[in-house]
Order: C-alpha cells, then sequence, then structure tokens
C-alpha cells in the first residue's frame, strides 16, 4: 500500500490489544492536510507532491499565495514536500484539475487529504519528526557511558569520559569521538509502526514517536 500525510502529535496513552496485551499508543492527529501541488521530473526534476498542514491565523505572504493558487482559502502553517520516487502513483488530469490516484482514491489539488482514504487498520507506517532538545548534556547520558567508579577515593570523576586520546602518535582527537554536546533537536524517523486505528481526522499507531506534543510529523507508508 502507499500512503503519505502530514500530522500533529496529539497525545500518548495506551490500550488493550485482542490478546489482552497492554501496548503504548499514540494518536496522529492529521486535519486539515490539503494537497498544494505535484512536482513532476519533466518540469522539476524530481516527482513529489506539496503538502499543507494546519491553520494559523497570519501566514505569511510567499506561504499565502502558494495556498490561494490552489484553490484554498484557509491559511496554513505548514507547507512540506514528500518524495515519491518507489511510491505507487499515478498523476491524473480530470476537467483541468490535475491530481493523483492513490489506493484507488482521486485526490485531486486543492482538496483535503483524508487518512481513512489511504490508511488501513494493520498497515505499517513510518513517523518522522524533530526529536525534543535536550541543551548541552555529557557523555553519560548523550552516549550512555557507564562512568566512573564510585569509590576507592575518586570524588569527581563518576560522569567523567575517562581517557580519549593518544600519546605523542597522532597526538589529536579522532573526529567523530563521542563526547560530551548538543543532545536532541534532529530529525528521527521511527520505522514499522502498526496503524491500530484509523479516521477522518486522525490515526492511532502503536508504540511512540518523536518529538513534543503538537510537533510536527511526516507519516508514510513502510516501503522496505
Amino acid at each position: 500500500m502507499t500512503g503519505f500525510i502530514l500530522a500533529t502529535k496529539s497525545k500518548q496513552s495506551q490500550m488493550f490489544d485482542d490478546k489482552g496485551i497492554r501496548i503504548p499508543t499514540t494518536y496522529l492527529l492529521t486535519s486539515p492536510c490539503y494537497l498544494i501541488d505535484i512536482k513532476m521530473p519533466e518540469n522539476d526534476g524530481y516527482f513529489a507532491v506539496k503538502l499543507g498542514f494546519g491553520i494559523t491565523k497570519n501566514a505569511r505572504k510567499s506561504v499565502q499565495g502558494q495556498i490561494l493558487k490552489a484553490g484554498i482559502e484557509t491559511p496554513l502553517r505548514f507547507l512540506r514536500e514528500i518524495r515519491l520516487d518507489g511510491y505507487e502513483v499515478q498523476t491524473i488530469e480530470e476537467e483541468g484539475k490535475k491530481g493523483i490516484s492513490i489506493n484507488e482514491s482521486k485526490i485531486f489539488i486543492g482538496d483535503e487529504i483524508k487518512p481513512s482514504q489511504i490508511f488501513k487498520p494493520g498497515e505499517l507506517v513510518d513517523v518522522s519528526g524533530t526529536s525534543k532538545g535536550k541543551g548541552f548534556q555529557g557523555v553519560v547520558k548523550r552516549h550512555n557511558f557507564r562512568g566512573g567508579p564510585k569509590t576507592h577515593g575518586q570524588s569527581d570523576r563518576l560522569r567523567a569520559p575517562g581517557s580519549m586520546g593518544q600519546t605523542t602518535t597522532p597526538g589529536r582527537i579522532y573526529k567523530g569521538k563521542r563526547m560530551a554536546g548538543r543532545m536532541g533537536n534532529d530529525r528521527v524517523t521511527i520505522q514499522n509502526l502498526p496503524i491500530v486505528q484509523v479516521d477522518d481526522t486522525g490515526m492511532l499507531v502503536k508504540g511512540l514517536v518523536p518529538g513534543a506534543t503538537t510537533g510536527l510529523l511526516e507519516v508514510k507508508n513502510h516501503k522496505k
């Protein structure tokens, strides 16, 4: 199956499956999400769709122009492109309107995309988002270092990284060495999350997704 949509992380909870096993769940709010434009290889050099998501009061003029061109009067907050390389998506044109055909559903530019059109319970999806920023952290929290001994006379080496370099040769720290630094605020993708429930405004997936509540997420069917 092929599917893609923008969403926000709504709430995390838990439920019991058919076997009575408690599982963690996350509800992804997908409304409103619109198809803004279609990027074609012959014109743009790649095949992708541009989606608009969320409602805002003050949209930038550059964003507002793209939204009005698609025939949408709702001011949208986010615009994102999703590449369609490897997906089974066909472009269509009816009555002068361009659109895509996906999972036996036709979606034209300016139409709202509903998850119930393209997703079904039991399918696997990949969810991408920006993880929570945790600031400057040490090696114990950032890289799961064990730390130093707690006894035998040590007083300030408990969470220190320990020896990390060589002597005269090469006399420097190798690039990529695991050290203290900024943690989080990275793009993270969680793969193979099963869909538990789907409706017209969102979906419930098994597991946890990256980012804080109300954070923007990209949801795509798992291709591997």
